[in-house]
């Protein structure tokens, strides 16, 4: 009955669906080109040969899994990787990156409908889905075909828990499909019992693998040349209000410190504009990347309006602030600039990553701040590699944990 209700509530939102991709296009949050892929009319054909299929939502999941893909990308028993995700950020990230056999395409709305045409096309051997991506008619049909089901860097927080158990038969019906799940943490591994799936390992958090898959050109190499004649303090993956909270802690910190750049790496460069305009109002200078301004002069804020570059700025970083933690979203991964020894600066709304800022609490890496001035007086300009690589040396032990696991799964399922 209930999932009856939900492919009815997913139908009536189809009437409008064309008036939400227009909106959605007009926004830059959809490719114009490409968004028929989310109603299965696929921009690739299906290969000959085996192929296995990960799923993750958006830039985080994805860019979790980049180095188990390169290890499947040359392994000859699998002809195909399809990666599959909503969100057109992730899909930029994934064009830069050069595989040989691994396409991307845009995860199908979740009706029935569209679940089983996308299954008839790809036929993949295996599905792997990344950390909460359940997804019942998705689920449904890829048991009826038969298809093995993983779900691999699990993460089911309380919240997550609480809502599910309000339905809890339909909810048990759609997690007992599940065949096996790798969880991140044992507050996972509770739920995930409760919600009646029936095989669970904790692997460890893939976040914490390291991915070193940038590259530096010519020009760049110039522009960074120039940051490092400045003191420079970052804040990333900020959310609409916190770009203005790092412009007012830049405001704090030019008090002392005159030859400083407050670099801002916004979750959705589609506000750029926005961003920008706010912060002159505070009576700051401020360019974008995608300006291709050379001379750092003067310049107060550089708003990073590119994807998939913030390794690039963090590399000479040495204290990082992550958004999503000032307004109330749970945080955003702040693994990423901690490996390259920086400090890291967060709001008071973290539960997204409550196991691994216990981890940078216990490196004494990680501090919480309330104000723009409390920011400033937290941030600090210089690294610490020594703590750096203990976050390698377990990112690395977790993704070899995660290979034996998932080549044990994959190479007897297909």
């Amino acid at each position: 009955m209930i999932f009856f209700i939900y492919q009815f509530f997913i139908s009536i939102i189809l009437l409008f669906s064309p008036v939400i991709i227009i909106y959605r296009i007009l926004k830059n949050k959809e490719d114009k080109f490409r968004v028929k892929e989310k109603f299965c009319f696929p921009s690739e054909k299906r290969s000959r040969g085996k192929l296995v299929w990960f799923h993750g939502s958006s830039v985080g999941e994805i860019m979790s899994i980049i180095p188990i893909i390169k290890k499947y990308d040359k392994d000859r028993t699998i002809n195909k990787i399809l990666i599959t995700s909503s969100t057109l950020s992730s899909s930029k990230i994934l064009k830069k990156i050069k595989f040989k056999k691994t396409t991307h395409q845009f995860y199908p709305i979740d009706h029935f409908f569209f679940s089983n045409k996308f299954l008839d096309h790809w036929k993949p051997n295996i599905a792997i889905f990344l950390e909460s991506e359940i997804w019942p008619s998705m689920f449904k049909s890829i048991n009826k075909k038969k298809i093995p089901l993983i779900l691999l860097n699990a993460r089911i927080t309380k919240k997550t828990y609480n809502r599910w158990f309000k339905i809890k038969k339909f909810s048990n019906s759609i997690f007992s499909l599940i065949n096996k799940a790798y969880s991140q943490n044992s507050e996972t591994n509770y739920y995930l019992k409760k919600l009646n799936v029936k095989s669970i390992k904790s692997i460890g958090n893939l976040k914490f693998i390291e991915n070193d898959n940038f590259e530096t050109n010519q020009a760049d190499k110039k522009l960074f040349s120039q940051f490092k004649r400045y003191k420079t303090f970052i804040a990333a993956s900020t959310h609409d209000t916190e770009e203005l909270f790092a412009a007012k802690t830049h405001i704090f910190l030019k008090k002392k410190n005159k030859n400083i750049i407050t670099i801002i790496i916004p979750r959705h460069v589609s506000r750029v504009n926005q961003i920008i305009s706010q912060i002159n109002e505070l009576g700051l200078n401020v360019i974008s990347r995608s300006s291709n301004k050379k001379k750092l002069k003067n310049i107060d804020i550089f708003v990073v309006d590119t994807f998939g570059e913030s390794k690039k700025f963090y590399k000479f970083a040495t204290t990082v602030f992550l958004g999503g933690s000032i307004i109330k979203r749970g945080g955003q991964n702040p693994l990423e600039p901690a490996r390259f020894g920086t400090k890291i600066l967060h709001g008071p709304n973290i539960d997204n990553f409550k196991d691994v800022y216990k981890y940078l609490n216990r490196l004494k890496i990680s501090s919480k701040v309330n104000s723009p001035q409390e920011c400033a007086n937290s941030i600090i300009f210089r690294k610490n590699m020594k703590k750096a690589k203990k976050m390698k040396y377990l990112g690395t032990t977790i993704l070899k944990k995660t290979l034996n696991e998932l080549d044990k799964s994959i190479h007897n399922e297909i």
